[in-house]
């Protein structure tokens, strides 16, 4: 495994540091939001800025890597991305935040971009599977201990704001210094909803409102915690908890959806989740309460990665990029809607209206997964794909799942 992962190394260690620093100023955003007074509608609408750059990003960024090149974007994206982290802790302003939070969703997605690209042009039909799972363990590691770095300070002042730029920034040290070859950004194909529809409404439904549940988590989780009394060590540990969960059990519900009908692992992973989210609405910080984010974690965290798996399993295979891009379209507007909409019923139920809203999002596509399966039969283009755990980052991902083509493949022809 090592000379497959040598040659990477620099680009891996480089995402690691973003992500950590990336972790680790989201939750802190949220915390300093609330210790200033803001309302949680006021908190989802920025966390909602963030959603809508990296939804924006996708056509800004690849225009950007092809003029200046990858180490020159991700120079110039990284310097952007912690300029920004400052800028929140020296300008204390709430609009000033969303739009600093917009800047810093184009900048981040336009870095995932580098590293994704770069990493594709790394891998071979024998290694992509590979790549792909070492590249989101290294995420959502990352991610998981972020959260941890809340504990280096009581505070939510200067000193850890400083961190997280000074993290961020520093993922420019590997990547600048390496000595791989610059690839060529392929262009990004284009999204056909209708025909996405028509083939695979399951799998758009499932992305579109994953990205609406797990935006809500991302961007109001923290302030939920914040709301029952946690602190900021128990701010990072139920975010950990939840991501850790993420990252563990993906796993084994990848593998057994491979040998069983993904509909329905999908359908009674979704219900699960929504169950486990219902069960937060009862229960007061504790321990239970922890471990049924770990539950939770693992169970949404899967439902997108189940998506595109869906997805390819009813497309042949020049269609895989195309129903890609459709996936991240409707997952993008889902996740710049999710904070704003989880904040606003915050804001009039309190902090029960967060796992509510998780129940709510959750159940409804589980009721139409559930409907799928019992009126509909979907039909399977090809022998169904192979899943590869992932979390929803830049759209060069995809092309590193096994069964998407390569760009110098031919096509085997058309539907």
């Amino acid at each position: 495994m090592w000379p497959q992962i040598a040659p990477i190394s620099s680009l891996l260690t480089g995402v690691a540091l973003l992500l950590l620093g990336n972790g680790l100023l989201n939750t802190l955003l949220t915390l300093k939001g609330a210790e200033q007074g803001y309302s949680t509608t006021l908190l989802g609408l920025i966390m909602s800025g963030y959603f809508t750059g990296y939804f924006l990003g996708n056509w800004l960024g690849g225009p950007l890597i092809r003029r200046v090149g990858h180490i020159r974007a991700f120079a110039f994206c990284c310097a952007l991305a912690a300029i920004c982290a400052l800028l929140h802790v020296l300008i204390i302003n709430p609009w000033v935040w969303v739009a600093l939070r917009l800047i810093y969703g184009v900048a981040l997605i336009c870095l995932y971009m580098v590293i994704e690209s770069w990493l594709n042009a790394r891998a071979n039909s024998d290694n992509r599977g590979k790549i792909l799972a070492l590249y989101m363990a290294v995420n959502l590691g990352a991610l998981a201990l972020g959260q941890q770095l809340l504990r280096l300070d009581t505070s939510l002042g200067f000193t850890l704001f400083a961190l997280a730029g000074m993290i961020i920034v520093s993922a420019l040290m590997p990547v600048t210094l390496t000595r791989q070859l610059q690839p060529t950004l392929p262009d990004s194909p284009s999204a056909n909803l209708r025909e996405m529809l028509r083939i695979a409404p399951l799998a758009l439904a499932a992305s579109a409102l994953s990205g609406l549940g797990l935006s809500g988590f991302w961007g109001m989780a923290p302030a939920y915690a914040n709301l029952i009394s946690l602190d900021a060590a128990g701010v990072g540990l139920l975010m950990t908890l939840t991501i850790l969960g993420g990252a563990l059990l993906q796993w084994p519900i990848g593998r057994y959806s491979d040998r069983h009908d993904r509909r329905k692992v999908l359908s009674w992973v979704v219900a699960g989740a929504a169950l486990a989210a219902a069960t937060m609405v009862i229960l007061g910080p504790g321990t239970p309460l922890l471990a049924l984010f770990f539950l939770f974690g693992g169970l949404s965290f899967a439902i997108y990665p189940l998506a595109v798996a869906l997805l390819i399993d009813q497309l042949h295979p020049d269609e895989v990029l195309s129903g890609s891009a459709s996936l991240l379209l409707v997952n993008g507007i889902g996740s710049s809607c999710g904070p704003l909409l989880a904040g606003l019923l915050m804001q009039q139920f309190g902090a029960v209206a967060l796992p509510v809203y998780f129940t709510a999002t959750l159940g409804v596509l589980a009721m139409y997964a559930f409907y799928r399966i019992h009126r509909v039969s979907d039909l399977i283009a090809e022998s169904p794909a192979q899943f590869v755990p992932m979390l929803r980052t830049g759209p060069t991902a995809l092309e590193m799942v096994p069964e998407a083509p390569t760009p110098d493949a031919e096509p085997p022809g058309t539907r």
